[in-house]
């Protein structure tokens, strides 16, 4: 008997040394799946950080936003439990709101929809990559961007418009950033579920998020609407998130910035909307 290896057995070692198990250091070091995610996450942030039109809509204009609005109105104020900040300050953790739904819904739903309806979904779907590892890679993508967007716009918030975060209030800012991240991503992976068309994106995506803008306090500061308008921003998902941003931010707060309320308010969103991605996501065009 020889001690050859045959063709087919010499191309089973080599798959299974390309294994994701194999290549995260062997099937007791990191689970499979665990080690696709991984990979994905790690392509997926490189194709965001090589996309120059998202990194403008998701890093750059958040940033324009921010001067803009704290430049023109930077001289009122806006009162808070407690007191009143400038509404240069009002405007920083509102900013971080919109950069954070920027990166997590609105990216992720227009990008996603693109690749379902350009074939690119149908083609990963014949590889080890199942839709909870392309979920999961992208969520995490979406919440690395956010902490990144957070970092930057805090710290033009820091030094130019004197906006101070509490030193007890910093573990409430990251956790309402995590909490926003993620349940804004699930979100956008439901609302693919509704777009049929990558053309109609754009527009459905933009068409949803800019009256909630407009109505929880985003553009406006909060005393410029009415208060029955602000009762109905509540009920949705953007307000919440201002609102509990904004009192990680409150200076007079002796407590640690936490606002219970609002971060329950996004995370069952959040849930609802991980629920209908779950079980209405698709992998084939859907026009």
């Amino acid at each position: 008997m020889t001690n050859q290896t045959t063709p087919a057995r010499r191309a089973a070692a080599q798959a299974a040394a390309a294994s994701p198990a194999a290549l995260a250091g062997g099937t007791t070091a990191v689970p499979a799946a665990a080690a696709l995610t991984i990979r994905q996450f790690r392509y997926d942030l490189l194709a965001f950080a090589r996309n120059s039109q998202a990194r403008f809509f998701t890093l750059a204009l958040p940033v324009a936003f921010l001067l803009i609005f704290a430049t023109v109105f930077g001289n009122k104020t806006v009162p808070l439990p407690g007191g009143v900040i400038p509404t240069s300050v009002y405007y920083v953790p509102g900013i971080i709101a919109l950069g954070i739904i920027q990166a997590a819904l609105n990216n992720l739903a227009i990008s996603v929809t693109a690749q379902r309806e350009n074939g690119i979904l149908k083609r990963r779907r014949a590889t080890p990559v199942s839709a909870g590892v392309l979920v999961t890679s992208r969520t995490l993508t979406a919440v690395t961007v956010s902490l990144v967007m957070t970092g930057v716009l805090a710290a033009i918030g820091w030094f130019a418009y004197s906006a101070r975060i509490p030193a007890g209030h910093i573990a409430a800012l990251v956790v309402t950033v995590l909490v926003g991240a993620a349940s804004f991503a699930a979100l956008g992976f439901a609302l693919t579920t509704i777009i049929r068309a990558a053309d109609s994106a754009q527009p459905i995506v933009a068409a949803i998020t800019l009256p909630l803008y407009l109505i929880s306090g985003i553009f406006l500061a909060t005393t410029l609407l009415p208060g029955w308008l602000l009762n109905v921003a509540s009920v949705f998902p953007v307000r919440p998130f201002q609102q509990a941003l904004l009192a990680a931010y409150n200076p007079y707060s002796a407590g640690t910035g936490f606002a219970g309320h609002d971060l329950l308010v996004m995370a069952a969103w959040g849930i609802a909307g991980l629920l209908v991605a779950i079980r209405r996501f698709r992998w084939t065009p859907q026009s």
